[in-house]
């Protein structure tokens, strides 16, 4: 499982006009799904994610940390997170899981982020999104499990 996070202080997704999510002060998490992903993976990420030390403290330095803030996180699935581009001008999406594996793992990683107290948000899995982002920061990071 690949996750972007950006830290953001504004965050919506919407398809054909209609908004599925919005957010505040947080992060949008850009989240990939490979073949053998499971619940070790989903919980690991949304533990990590959670308590992951990203937003200033009153001395200005990262100690704090989304539950901290109280922030809120909008969770987009993006298989081309496992894009290979190694050969040719095309990329591979071979890495990325199967829709059916896939869509359930996003939703129960939404569902373990809301567990450990993130207000969490979703888009739709598999449809064309608009995903408004205003990166705070910025703040772009790379997690993988």
């Amino acid at each position: 499982m690949r996750v972007l996070l950006q830290r953001v202080s504004f965050g919506r997704v919407s398809v054909n006009g209609k908004t599925l999510g919005e957010i505040g002060q947080g992060v949008v998490l850009l989240v990939g799904v490979t073949h053998d992903d499971g619940e070790a993976q989903i919980e690991y990420l949304a533990n990590k994610i959670a308590n992951l030390r990203i937003f200033e403290d009153e001395a200005g330095k990262l100690n704090r940390s989304l539950l901290d803030i109280g922030g809120e996180a909008l969770v987009i699935s993006q298989f081309t997170l496992y894009a290979d581009t190694r050969k040719g001008r095309r990329p591979s999406f071979t890495a990325a899981a199967r829709p059916e594996h896939a869509d359930p793992l996003i939703r129960r990683f939404t569902e373990a982020l809301q567990t450990l107290g993130v207000p969490a948000q979703s888009g739709q899995f598999g449809a064309h999104m608009l995903v408004e982002i205003h990166n705070d920061g910025p703040v772009t990071i790379w997690l993988e499990r």
